[in-house]
């Protein structure tokens, strides 16, 4: 019996949770997306309220001059950027500094010690002198026409606390790079339109999306002391009711991690996020007033129940070959059987319909599809293991009193 449970959940929860994406992905796709014109020209807006481009930076000399010269870029007509130095060790805060000189719209905020990425934000949002943020991160590059579409549901929406953008990967010299090509467009992209579609999404992306001021107000805006702020507040957004949606023609272009030491890091820090905003707002979700989030907090639960299921799965498998186990405990071998054919074929289908939308964001997604189909052999066995650690690390863990930067792998150079 306990043999059966475990291989039948190892198998149908990707399997249905694949097919959902599929299904709510399409849905999107066919109800927004597919609509002429909907995608090729940016919306014209019936007002240009004033808007402010955030970018928190933390040893970012590296990139910070095109980003900035990225965001000074944008066709709107009325905009400021604020750029935080959060007690960079390297020359961010001089290079920003520098930068004034060439952007009139640009103002740096510099903080004397590591106060970290939510704290930056909150500062920002305190000296903007725009009712709407638009936040991305200090390697992002924002496409010209980003901020106009971020700000035609902003403005459109009375109830639009937040809107998330299309993050596209950068870099792609390594196997990690070009797997994460197709994870962001056939796993986060798709899985985005599914929740929109659904009702409520899992998290606004940390690297670009625009922000109501009054919303951010009325919940207290980024919380300090979560390790991922975006999560966090994602959830309090929604949580009082705002809405947040998603929009794939607000582009910009990232760095990703291409070594398995950066990826871990980055994915511990992603499972950890978000076993901390469960854990922190599973009893107030238990509400009928906000049973719209009961999916989004049951679909991440089962994924983490999955993870423990799958990694017990394996290591009985990879005992069995040692030591006779118990009929109960037994597992099939740990090299895939007809289940392991099934979700692989669904996984190339999902590959397939995700590219079919996203090509017209990204011209020739289609030449990742070769390297896009070992994504479940490496990120599913990451995302599963970052996911059985998070766990029991949030527990033991306690309070923290502040989340503060760490230098973030941004792939070889």
């Amino acid at each position: 019996m306990i043999r059966s449970l475990m291989l039948a959940y190892a198998f149908y929860y990707p399997l249905t949770m694949s097919l959902f994406w599929i299904v709510g992905g399409l849905v999107y796709y066919l109800h927004w997306e597919r609509k002429e014109g909907r995608h090729a020209d940016p919306p014209i807006l019936s007002h240009w309220p004033r808007a402010t481009v955030v970018v928190p930076c933390h040893n970012e000399g590296a990139h910070v001059r095109e980003t900035i010269a990225y965001a000074a870029d944008q066709d709107y007509p009325d905009y400021e950027i604020i750029a935080i130095d959060d007690a960079s060790s390297d020359d961010t805060g001089r290079i920003l500094d520098e930068l004034t000189g060439v952007y009139t719209q640009l103002r740096v905020l510099h903080f004397p010690h590591n106060q970290g990425k939510a704290m930056g934000l909150r500062m920002a949002a305190l000296a903007a002198n725009s009712d709407f943020l638009i936040c991305i991160d200090g390697d992002a590059l924002l496409d010209r026409y980003a901020t106009r579409w971020l700000m035609w549901h902003l403005t459109t929406g009375s109830r639009v606390g937040a809107v998330t953008g299309n993050p596209r990967i950068r870099n792609r010299s390594t196997l990690l790079g070009r797997l994460q090509v197709g994870e962001f467009s056939s796993i986060i992209g798709l899985i985005k339109r599914a929740q929109r579609i659904y009702g409520r999404i899992f998290t606004v992306s940390g690297v670009i999306a625009g922000f109501r001021v009054a919303a951010l107000h009325e919940v207290g805006y980024w919380n300090t002391d979560m390790v991922t702020e975006d999560i966090d507040v994602s959830w309090r957004l929604q949580m009082d009711f705002w809405d947040i949606r998603y929009e794939p023609n607000a582009l910009c272009w990232i760095l990703m991690p291409e070594t398995l030491r950066g990826l871990w890091k980055q994915r511990l820090r992603w499972a950890q996020g978000g076993v901390e905003v469960a854990g922190r707002y599973m009893k107030l979700m238990w509400s009928w007033r906000r049973r719209r989030m009961w999916l989004v907090l049951i679909d991440f639960s089962l994924s983490v129940l999955w993870s423990y299921v799958m990694l017990a799965v394996l290591l009985l498998s990879l005992i069995g070959l040692v030591i006779a186990l118990p009929p109960a405990l037994r597992m099939p071998g740990p090299l895939p059987g007809w289940y392991g054919v099934i979700l692989s074929a669904l996984c190339i289908v999902q590959f397939i319909v995700s590219m079919v939308i996203d090509r017209r964001y990204e011209e020739h997604i289609g030449r990742q599809f070769f390297w896009i189909i070992w994504y479940p052999l490496v990120f599913w066995m990451i995302g599963m293991v970052t996911t059985v650690v998070a766990l029991p690390k949030v527990l033991a863990q306690g309070t923290r009193t502040r989340a503060i930067w760490e230098s973030p792998d941004r792939g070889i150079q």
